[in-house]
Parts: C-alpha cells; sequence; structure tokens
C-alpha cells in the first residue's frame, strides 16, 4: 500500500491511550455504527464458541455482544492499554465475581498472538482503518478464524471529513486528516486472504457542528488525530488555520457545518476446507453410473 496510507503505530497507540477517558463522551458515531453492525449480525445464524472484537475500544460492543451469544467467550483487542482498562470495567464486580469477565489482550490486529483456528466470530468495529497494512491483517484473521467462521468489520472510507480535508487543502498541502481505503480495494484484499465471498456495502453518517474548533475536538475526544506518516510536525500557523477555517465555513448550511462520514460495512466466511490429502492433493469422488444410462 502507498505509504499516504500509513500511520505512525506508536502516535496512534499514544492518541487513544490519552483519549481513553474521554472517549465515551465522544464516540456518538462509534456507538451508532456498532448498533448498526449489531442489527446485521441478528440476522446471521453462527455459534462462535469463542469470538474477538478487534480494536474493542472502552468495550461498548462487548456487553451487547455477550447478549447475542451468551455462551461464547469474549476476548477484546486493542492496540490502546488504557482502553482495555476501561473495557474491563464495564463487565462489573459481579460479572468478573461470577467468572463472566472478557479476556483481554493488547497487540496490533496486524499480528494477532492467537492461535490458529481459535476464534468462531471476528468482530472489528471502526478499527481496519488505523492499519497500515490491511492485506497483513486479513490474513491474520483468516488464520485466527476456524473454518465456516465469520469475520464482520466496519471501518471508513475515503469520503470521510472530506469538508475538513477540503479546508485545510486550501491552508498548506501537508496531510491534515487520514487517508482511507476503498471498499472496492478492501473486498480485493479480503478474497485474496482466502475469505469467501465477502459481502461490502457503503453509507454515508454526517453529523454537524457549530464550528470547525468543534469538529477538531470531539476528532481529539476519541483519540483520531492526524497520525498519517507524512503530516506536518508541530502546530499549524494562525493564518494557515484562518485560511482552512473560511474554507469550511463556505459549507455552512441552516446555521451548521457538516462532517461526512462514509462508513464501510464487510463480512465474510473462511470457507471450510476442501477434502484432500496432506500433500495438497485433492479427492475425486467417482460414483458409479446408474443403471440403464450408456
Amino acid at each position: 500500500m502507498s505509504e499516504a496510507f500509513y500511520t505512525d503505530k506508536r502516535q496512534v497507540r499514544r492518541a487513544f491511550d490519552r483519549a481513553a477517558a474521554s472517549y465515551d463522551g465522544a464516540a456518538v458515531l462509534q456507538r451508532e455504527v456498532a448498533d448498526r453492525m449489531l442489527e446485521r449480525l441478528e440476522l446471521v445464524k453462527l455459534e462462535p464458541g469463542r469470538m474477538l472484537d478487534a480494536g474493542c475500544g472502552t468495550g461498548y460492543a462487548g456487553p451487547k455482544l455477550r447478549t447475542r451469544f451468551p455462551d461464547a467467550r469474549l476476548v477484546e483487542l486493542d492496540l490502546a492499554l488504557s482502553m482495555l482498562k476501561l473495557a474491563a470495567g464495564k463487565v462489573g464486580l459481579l460479572g468478573r465475581v461470577l467468572g463472566r469477565g472478557n479476556w483481554q489482550v493488547c497487540a496490533d490486529l496486524e499480528s494477532l498472538p492467537l492461535a490458529d483456528g481459535s476464534l468462531g466470530l471476528l468482530w472489528s468495529s471502526l478499527a481496519i482503518q488505523w492499519l497500515n497494512e490491511p492485506d497483513r491483517a486479513f490474513r491474520e484473521f483468516h488464520r485466527v478464524l476456524r473454518p465456516e467462521g465469520l469475520l464482520m468489520f466496519s471501518t471508513f472510507g475515503p469520503d470521510t471529513l472530506m469538508e475538513l480535508r477540503g479546508a485545510f487543502a486550501a491552508a498548506d498541502d501537508k496531510p491534515h486528516v487520514n487517508r482511507f481505503i476503498d471498499m472496492h480495494d478492501l473486498g480485493d484484499a479480503l478474497s485474496h486472504a482466502g475469505f469467501s465471498a465477502p459481502v461490502m456495502d457503503m453509507e454515508k453518517i454526517v453529523l454537524t457542528y457549530a464550528d470547525v474548533r468543534d469538529v477538531m475536538r470531539d476528532l481529539k475526544a476519541i483519540g483520531a488525530h492526524n497520525v498519517a506518516v507524512g503530516r506536518g510536525r508541530g502546530l499549524m500557523g494562525k493564518q494557515a488555520f484562518a485560511r482552512a477555517e473560511a474554507a469550511y465555513e463556505k459549507l455552512r448550511r441552516d446555521g451548521r457545518l457538516p462532517a461526512t462520514y462514509e462508513v464501510v460495512y464487510g463480512h465474510a466466511w473462511k470457507p471450510a476446507p476442501k477434502p484432500g490429502f496432506a500433500d495438497g492433493r485433492q479427492v475425486i469422488e467417482f460414483r458409479p453410473r446408474p443403471q440403464g444410462r450408456q
């Protein structure tokens, strides 16, 4: 993948660690997307046994996944330890006493410390956009899923924060907003990773704000800083910010400024292995021709 899409992983971890305490107060969109994914999951017939919330954040989806699959063990994984600590608190003391706590792992989605074929469901809501190599992550997802296991995820597409990106482009030529991967490229990556018949779709959700600073304040509160490798270092100058602010103001409608999020949804199954031998030879079944047919 082009370096234009790369993020600085150390900065990603640091940003989310710092934002853990303020995250839930600002993560309106993140909760809405998770709820829409859960609605889709209701239509799926599955008994996962073990399931992974990959990029769990502060653990919003955990209790809902446990309700949907009460007999399954949930593993919560995140890059930021502070997020995991808050997620652990949502189980409650009684849940931990009764042995209903979730397993937790602080790790990178591109290198999962999990055994092959150990999961029946891999769930990831709005986390893949922080990865440098989704192809590598999808291969990892395929590896840790058992045959006929399900991957369900959401992420952001290229039109996310297009208003903010355009406004900053009027100020200077540095990337101030992370770039996001096209839905079709993600679908291709799923197929290359070995998933069967991936299904992709997209919708746009528009939030509105009183001014540009409110947009940026919300992004900071959830840890969604600009972490692009080629980002500018240091603070933007007052004149440059004023140019960006003026450009954004041109988009004001009915007294509010829009912030568009292109939300991409995907799901795919890990296919069952075809019958064959250890050396890769396939089993070909011959059946006797019915009597009377030539």
